[in-house]
């Protein structure tokens, strides 16, 4: 097995919007004028699709989650370029959970029905 192959989706945890995340993808891969640019083909709201040199296809999606977006991306030979661009990213501030309250939690006040 070669190193490449658990990189085809990538993901990273970030504070930005979706469409923070959709611009900030577009800006990155277009960028210079390298073998590695990319640029935009088609975007949605949730996220893009770059072609690069050769027709190589670049997906990165994003979705809500607690503290901002999960963003992933995908590509044949862009792995490297996609990690840089996730790294570039912001973290997501730690989201602290409260447990939930159930029934069996709360105690009962005698009379109330």
């Amino acid at each position: 097995m070669h190193q490449q192959s658990t990189r085809q989706l990538q993901q990273r945890i970030t504070s930005l919007s979706i469409a923070e995340v959709l611009d900030a993808a577009t800006h990155f891969f277009s960028r210079g004028g390298g073998v590695y640019s990319a640029f935009l083909e088609k975007r949605g709201p949730t996220h893009v699709v770059l072609r690069g040199q050769g027709g190589e296809e670049v997906v990165i999606g994003a979705y809500v989650v607690p503290g901002g977006s999960s963003v992933s991306g995908s590509s044949y030979l862009f792995d490297q370029q996609i990690a840089r661009f996730l790294s570039s990213l912001p973290g997501a501030a730690p989201v602290v959970e409260t447990p939930a309250l159930d029934d069996a939690a709360v105690p009962m006040v005698e009379g109330a029905a």
